[in-house]
């Protein structure tokens, strides 16, 4: 299982995905370009020493990414998605997508997404922190495929 984060804008956020994905022994691909440099204090200050040690592939674009994609199912974590993230069934190979907080991802991203899954949220109200939507949804998905780390 793999966490994927579509051009991010925002480098607590990442940097907190990115200490989720080091913590829970998945990997990251960070599909550029993002909004800041890697060696950003904000990014390193919320990933603290775990960003040392998360298995992070770097992608130049999204053309870039979908080249190098796996087999894996690419799942969209999407606030238009019918689907609640609890009643999808995720498998270990499974590629879990977030877009940018600031807007999400593009029409050809979602075309490109093989599933799409939401988290429920009370009516009225945008959307959750990336990061807090991320962490829901790998642990659901971890949880599925029995495959916490060790």
């Amino acid at each position: 299982m793999r966490l994927a984060l579509y051009e991010p804008d925002i480098p607590p956020n990442a940097g907190a995905m990115m200490r989720l994905a080091a913590v829970m022994g998945v990997g990251v691909d960070l599909i550029e370009p993002a909004g800041f440099v890697l060696s950003d204090r904000r990014l390193r200050r919320a990933g603290l020493d775990y960003l040392d040690t998360v298995r992070l592939t770097r992608h130049r674009s999204w053309a870039a990414f979908q080249g190098a994609r796996s087999d894996g199912r690419l799942v969209l974590l999407t606030t238009a998605a019918e689907t609640v993230y609890t009643t999808f069934a995720f498998r270990d190979s499974d590629i879990l997508l977030v877009g940018r907080e600031t807007a999400g991802v593009p029409a050809k991203v979602h075309a490109a997404a093989d599933a799409r899954v939401r988290v429920p949220m009370v009516a009225g109200l945008r959307s959750l922190n990336v990061a807090l939507a991320a962490a829901m949804v790998l642990g659901e998905a971890l949880r599925q495929t029995e495959s916490w780390p060790e």
